[in-house]
This record gives C-alpha cells, sequence and structure tokens, in this order.
C-alpha cells in the first residue's frame, strides 16, 4: 500500500520568552483534545535552568496555525522533591475514556553517571482539558528487572477495553567522544486500567543496525484493518552535527499493532531546503480532525525551533482520534 504524502503548512509556534518558565523550546506537540474548531496542544518548554514544564495552547481546528490563546501557567507544578519528575516534564500521549482524559507525560531526573532518567507519569482532567492532576507521584512506567534503563515516550490508544502503550524504551548506554549517548528503540504493552501495564518485552521497531541510536515518539493508528505508526529515528553518534545523521521520520505498517514492518521511505515527510526545519523533523503526532489528517511534528534544535504541522493530501478513516 502506498504511503501517505503530506503537505507542509508551516510553523505554528516558537518559543518566544513571553514566560519565565518557557524561556526556550516547543517539543513534543500532542493533541489533548477538540471542542468545536478549538484543538487542545500540549508541548513542553524550559525555563532560564533547562528545566522543562509542560504548556497548553488552543489552536483553530480547521486552521491549527491560527492560535487562539496560550495558557498563562504550566499544566503541573513540578513534581514532589526526589520524585521521578522534579527535574522537568514533557507531554507524549492523551485518551479519553469515560469522560476523563489521561495525560501520559514523560518525567526527567537529573543523573550522576549519566545525564538523565526518564519514566511515564500520569495525569487526568475531569474538567475537559482545563485542569489536570496527577494521578500519582510515583510513575506508572519505569525500568524493570528486564528493561534496566529508561522508558520515554508513549502512544496510548484503547481498543475493545484494553489499553495499548507503544514506548520507547532504552537498551543501554555508551560512550561517544567522552559522553554518554542512550539508545532506544520502541516496545508494546498492554493493560485493562491504563495504570498496570504487561510489558513482556516485546519490541514493535527494532534498529535496522549498529548505527541506529534512537528511535522514538511513536503515533500509532488504525483504520479498520491496517495499522500505521510514524515515529522518528536517528543515529548513534553525530546527529547533533550533522543533519544526515539527524531524525527524520520513520513509518511501519501492521495488521495487530503488534508484528510491524518498515516502510521509513513511506513516511512522507522530510526537512526543508531551508528554514526552522531544514536540520531535522521529530516527534510526529498524526491526528484526524473531521474530515483532516493531520502531522504535528518539531523541526530543528529538538524543538528549540517550535513546532509546525503537516496536512494529508488524503485521509484514511483512523478510529479513535480527536474528531
Amino acid at each position: 500500500m502506498a504511503g501517505i504524502q503530506w503537505d507542509k503548512q508551516g510553523r505554528i509556534y516558537a518559543p518566544d520568552a513571553r514566560l519565565p518558565w518557557a524561556r526556550s523550546h516547543a517539543q513534543i506537540p500532542t493533541v489533548a483534545g477538540v471542542n468545536g474548531d478549538t484543538l487542545q496542544l500540549l508541548f513542553s518548554s524550559r525555563d532560564a535552568g533547562n528545566r522543562s514544564a509542560i504548556a497548553s495552547m488552543a489552536v483553530r481546528a480547521s486552521a491549527p496555525d491560527d492560535i487562539i490563546a496560550i495558557d498563562p501557567d504550566p499544566v503541573l507544578p513540578s513534581g514532589v522533591l526526589g520524585t521521578f519528575d522534579d527535574c522537568g516534564m514533557m507531554p507524549s500521549s492523551v485518551v479519553e475514556h469515560d469522560g476523563v482524559r489521561y495525560l501520559y507525560y514523560i518525567g526527567w531526573n537529573v543523573r550522576n553517571t549519566i545525564p538523565y532518567h526518564n519514566a511515564v507519569g500520569l495525569a487526568i482532567s475531569e474538567d475537559g482539558g482545563r485542569h489536570y492532576r496527577r494521578l500519582f507521584d510515583g510513575p506508572v512506567m519505569d525500568r524493570t528487572a528486564d528493561e534496566p534503563y529508561f522508558c520515554g515516550t508513549t502512544c496510548v490508544r484503547i481498543e475493545n477495553g484494553i489499553w495499548r502503550n507503544w514506548y520507547l524504551s532504552c537498551t543501554g548506554w555508551t560512550v561517544v567522544d567522552g559522553k554518554p549517548e542512550a539508545r532506544y528503540h520502541l516496545k508494546y504493552a498492554e493493560s485493562r486500567d491504563g495504570i498496570h501495564w504487561a510489558r513482556g518485552g516485546r519490541v514493535a521497531i527494532d534498529y535496522l543496525d549498529d548505527h541506529e541510536g534512537g528511535l522514538a515518539r511513536a503515533s500509532v493508528h488504525f483504520d479498520g484493518s491496517l495499522y500505521r505508526m510514524w515515529f522518528c529515528k536517528r543515529s548513534h553518534d553525530g546527529y547533533r552535527e550533522r543533519s544526515s545523521v539527524s531524525y527524520r521520520l520513520g513509518y511501519a505498517e501492521s495488521t495487530d499493532g503488534i508484528v510491524w514492518r518498515r516502510r521509513d521511505d513511506d513516511a512522507g515527510l522530510d526537512v526543508s531546503p531551508g528554514g526552522w526545519d531544514a536540520f531535522m523533523v521529530a516527534y510526529p503526532e498524526v491526528v484526524q480532525v473531521g474530515d483532516r489528517l493531520y502531522m504535528f511534528y518539531n523541526g530543528d534544535g529538538f524543538g528549540a525551533s517550535g513546532f509546525g504541522y503537516a496536512q494529508a493530501r488524503t485521509t484514511i478513516g483512523i478510529q479513535g482520534d480527536a474528531t
């Protein structure tokens, strides 16, 4: 089956330091819900100390580059001292169940022997996304005896009472040019309640070769017969300095959401010749809104240049999205 082609619509937002807690970056754009012609987007911005917080923005659903409002305060306060998210938070996936929005987010800790540790937290909103609160002070997904490093970006979907989760899983750290670098791919887990996850070490998308170093931010969708996943991929080294090995989009297809076939050439979107997304494209979020299929994504600098969106030339009848 031919891949979907995307037409870039431009940048939506770049950080402008108007808020003291949002001095830089607008990372991992995440769709949190639709109300009429208003689309809620969450993303992560950083303060002067490089500590990340989750921001909320309302845009016009029919034209997402039309910003309606940006909330003046972060979605969640910083984590309690000593907890998994006391150094920062990033959004990753939002699903709605029984009128409650479930926000899965990445918590950050600064470490000693390595730069950071990530785990996945859960917050909920019972008022349509106006306010969120942590469900727990601890993570709902963290390292385990079998996955001893960290887990990160998640994509959660609910199908027939089963919560399905495609998540980033670190497989190890190595020293590159004197600095520790993490290597991570994408695994799969299931749950009955969205809190307790059966993981089992099932790899969804593995490394193509020894040079591939980072697979992140799965965005999985089902059209009734075929699962499609967009994600981002990079090399293990040099990805900060050389565009050719920095983040690009990957793509895969599956009939069951478990066994996948990579078809990266069909991702349908690449870097631009110049501008804010000429060095890299990363962290895709694909969602159908009405009869439009959007992809929100980051450009250069891992979100330092902000985020934008593209629109598919055709729709694919995605089930369970923000319609």
